[in-house]
């Protein structure tokens, strides 16, 4: 079953996960140090991330390492610029509302 990158990053873990290997590349039992679930739930968020393409495999010997996907990361940021700029204008709206209130009341 093929996840949306949306339903990936939804998951709070995942979202550690994510933040994690942006720093640096870690296996598995590594990241697992980091949460109090289980080796095996860990992999299953792991598994659906690498599904979403949001990180990427890289074998060095016997050990995985998974490593942040920076081009689908930059996808996603894409997508949200058009809502950020959204809000931005309606908070600039906002301040020129609360502005004409405060000269109003002087």
């Amino acid at each position: 079953m093929r996840r949306d990158v949306f339903q990936a990053i939804a998951d709070p873990t995942r979202r550690a996960i994510i933040l994690l290997v942006a720093s640096q590349a870690m296996t598995p039992n590594a990241l697992a140090e980091h949460f109090d679930s289980s080796r095996q739930a860990v992999s299953k968020h792991l598994r659906i991330l690498t599904e979403c393409e949001l990180l990427k495999q890289e074998y060095s010997g016997r050990e995985i390492y998974y490593e942040l996907n920076v081009t689908k990361m930059q996808e996603v940021d894409k997508w949200l610029e058009q809502y950020k700029k959204i809000w931005e204008n309606r908070f600039n709206e906002l301040d020129k509302v609360l502005a004409t209130i405060k000269s109003k009341k002087k």
